[in-house]
């Protein structure tokens, strides 16, 4: 199903049938099937799939996942979410996704570097030329995106890279602060109040999960359940993060630190005032949606809500912050990255943040503006926001 709702979009696409053709039917879709020889007698077979939405706005944007449960549906749906998350915070980019069906807990870094040398030399022109820039998702990282620059020697042609090597101070953090901050923002505007003292439950605890819980834990906020694949921790009192992701950077899992276990789906109905889920899709569904006790829903993985999750969330009075806001710390880093390695300019970690939070709040302020004046949730708002500008940049370009 796609994330473009056409009862919210409808006033944009009145009288625009081609507009509306676009938007449902991405630019090029690409079905591949990877062979890689890892040594002499080990070939390895999977296959992967590259999905280019809309390039109206810039060049086709969106990072590679490696997991064993891709399908091209999931990554058509990442592409296009992509597409909103650029549009909705004016960064120059359209939405593009390559997904590989792997299992990347079975892959080693050899294994994972040679999968990327061999994906390049299928799309090395989609790559070369600029028309998409990738960057890491799940199951890759920096290593994985430096063997990219490695086979291209074009620094601007992959985002993610490691430090040293183009990549950019602060990318790591990026995608979490862009979470936290959308999580004190909302509070502020919405609950009313500051996230200092708030109790906050987060699903997911890998890159994404663990760097929101330490930026939220720095504003002051109470972190009182973390989970990943495995469970998940509570604490009344709240956890040590900086404490936990030491732990994790050792042990991988959050299983065996200092709380009582608790499983994934009861983290969702955990009492605390903010819920972010940072995981996976489609958690907050018609059933779990009924035991969530926050007040408000940070989006911090790419897609957890359903539309009936939602509608259960709207009639509860919790206010939902979509993905393509709340995690779009990544895609603003990925930007800056991007755009000092065309310039060669050098900024800092605390530059990146800066610039992550003021893309984030200034979008924030149109979101709200737009749902007061409609009566839309914060979600619809965003939809509608993100849609009008790739309409006004298909327009432009002569699309439609």
């Amino acid at each position: 199903m796609s994330i473009f709702d056409l009862d919210i979009i409808k006033s944009e696409l009145e009288g625009k049938e081609n507009a509306k053709k676009l938007l449902l039917k991405s630019e090029e879709k690409k079905i591949i099937n990877l062979n890689i020889w890892i040594d002499n007698k080990t070939l390895v077979v999977a296959d992967a799939y590259v999905v280019y939405h809309n390039t109206a706005r810039g060049p086709a944007k969106g990072g590679i996942r490696i997991d064993k449960n891709v399908t091209l549906e999931e990554t058509t749906d990442l592409a296009e979410r992509m597409t909103l998350k650029t549009a909705l915070t004016g960064i120059p980019f359209g939405g593009g996704k390559t997904g590989i069906c792997l299992d990347s807990l079975k892959l080693d870094s050899y294994m994972k570097k040679e999968i990327m040398k061999e994906l390049v030399h299928i799309i090395r022109g989609d790559l070369s030329s600029g028309y998409y820039i990738p960057a890491p998702d799940m199951g890759t990282g920096p290593r994985e995106m430096a063997a990219i620059y490695g086979e291209l020697h074009i620094s601007e042609c992959v985002t993610g890279k490691p430090i040293g090597i183009g990549g950019l101070p602060g990318r790591k953090e990026a995608t979490g602060r862009g979470v936290a901050f959308s999580a004190s923002y909302a509070s502020k505007k919405l609950l009313k109040c500051d996230v200092k003292g708030l109790k906050v439950a987060i699903q997911g605890f890998g890159n994404v999960g663990s760097w929101t819980a330490y930026f939220l834990q720095e504003m002051g906020a109470k972190i009182v359940a973390v989970s990943d694949v495995n469970g998940g921790l509570f604490n009344a009192n709240g956890l040590d993060i900086k404490k936990l992701m030491e732990y994790t950077n050792k042990n991988r899992f959050v299983k065996g630190f200092e709380g009582d276990s608790i499983t994934n789906e009861e983290l969702l109905g955990v009492d605390a005032e903010i819920l972010i889920p940072a995981a996976c899709e489609n958690v907050i569904t018609n059933k779990t949606a009924q035991k969530v006790k926050a007040k408000l829903v940070v989006e911090g993985a790419n897609g957890p809500t359903t539309k009936e999750g939602d509608e259960v969330l709207n009639n509860k009075g919790v206010e939902v912050i979509p993905d393509f806001l709340a995690n779009s710390g990544g895609v603003i880093a990925s930007y800056i990255e991007w755009k000092s390695a065309k310039s060669g300019s050098l900024t800092s970690a605390e530059e990146v943040f800066e610039f992550i939070d003021r893309t984030i709040e200034k979008s924030f302020e149109k979101l709200l503006a737009l749902s007061k004046s409609r009566d839309l949730t914060s979600k619809e708002a965003g939809l509608v926001l993100a849609v009008q500008e790739v309409i006004h940049a298909m327009e432009n370009r002569g699309w439609i």
